[in-house]
């Protein structure tokens, strides 16, 4: 089965990131019969940022982190979507015209901004068109999405459909969202979801003592030291016990509830856990922003193994417009 996964080039992945997205996508490529098709959205990110060396950087640390989390290159395909951008761009122009307007005025993508249109540009208007581009190029079955992006699947699957009802034949396979209705929502620093643009994410990937000064900013109540507190309304103990083993999370609640335990000291059991649940991620992802050929490397090989996937698209779709 065919997987696929895009990750804009918006910056270095957070903790949110790891826990929720890229550690289960890792563990589901790995499954016997399954190829995971993993691209960095290099394209889709100039709806937001445009300075080329912050791409250029945010690419290599998403690629450093997927790598040392331990995506296999050589069983899966990892590549940049600006690399082959020729493909990527002249099927979205296709697909562009079977979608209809109203489609793409209800796209959550364009709704929620479309209160002040002036931010608006037309790649962002456009944006699900690549979107389902991206995924029908490689003839993909099943993209792991959050709830937020079914609906964008939903339109992928309508514009394929679409060309392939005109032409009364396949070419185009209709993926399948894959929904994880348990997936973990992570708490930022401030108790509402991590987030990028929320600034209250938890870089996991900073040297010890920066790492400490940010845990350091978790917000806590004001329950004095001496006196018993509830783990379960602490954003400290929230994010402890998604990566601590049930001894560990079952220590901590015992230590909350006796008393004599302050926040400071949950504080530095959270860091001390997560240098140890990291360890091994933390050094490949230092190795390989120290090696950035190498992660260059990796990309082009994925860049050459997939080209001939997308290819063979283009082919289908330009014999029905005798092109």
């Amino acid at each position: 089965m065919r997987i696929l996964t895009g990750i804009q080039a918006s910056g270095k992945p957070h903790l949110g990131n790891i826990l929720g997205a890229i550690m289960p996508a890792v563990e589901l490529s790995k499954q016997a019969g399954n190829e995971s098709f993993l691209f960095i959205a290099d394209l889709h990110t100039l709806t937001s940022l445009k300075d080329g060396e912050s791409i250029r950087s945010n690419t290599l640390s998403i690629a450093a982190a997927w790598l040392a989390f331990g995506f296999d290159t050589e069983k899966n395909f990892f590549y940049r979507q600006s690399k082959l951008a020729a493909y990527h761009t002249e099927l979205m122009w296709y697909l562009n015209c079977f979608t209809p307007f109203p489609m793409l005025a209800n796209a959550h993508s364009f709704k929620d901004k479309s209160d002040k249109l002036s931010d608006v540009n037309a790649g962002l208007f456009t944006y699900p068109v690549l979107q389902a581009a991206d995924i029908v190029l490689y003839d993909a079955h099943l993209i792991p999405v959050g709830k937020d992006q079914r609906q964008h699947i939903e339109m992928t699957r309508d514009i394929a459909n679409s060309v392939n009802k005109r032409y009364n034949k396949d070419i185009f396979v209709l993926p399948e969202a894959r929904i994880n209705e348990n997936v973990m929502t992570i708490p930022g620093l401030d108790g509402a979801k991590m987030s990028k643009s929320l600034n209250n994410y938890i870089d996991i990937f900073l040297p010890e003592k920066d790492l400490l000064k940010q845990i350091k900013k978790i917000v806590t109540d004001t329950t004095p030291l001496e006196e018993p507190k509830n783990p379960d309304n602490d954003i400290t103990f929230k994010l402890y016990s998604l990566m601590a083993s049930p001894a560990q999370v079952a220590e901590m609640r015992a230590n909350y509830e006796a008393g004599g335990y302050g926040y400071g000291h949950a504080k530095q059991a959270l860091h001390e856990l997560m240098l140890g649940y990291f360890k091994e991620a933390r050094e490949k992802f230092d190795y390989f922003i120290a090696h950035p050929e190498i992660i260059e490397e990796k990309l082009a090989i994925g860049e050459q193994k997939v080209q001939p996937i997308a290819e063979a698209t283009i082919a289908r779709i330009r014999a029905e417009f005798k092109f």
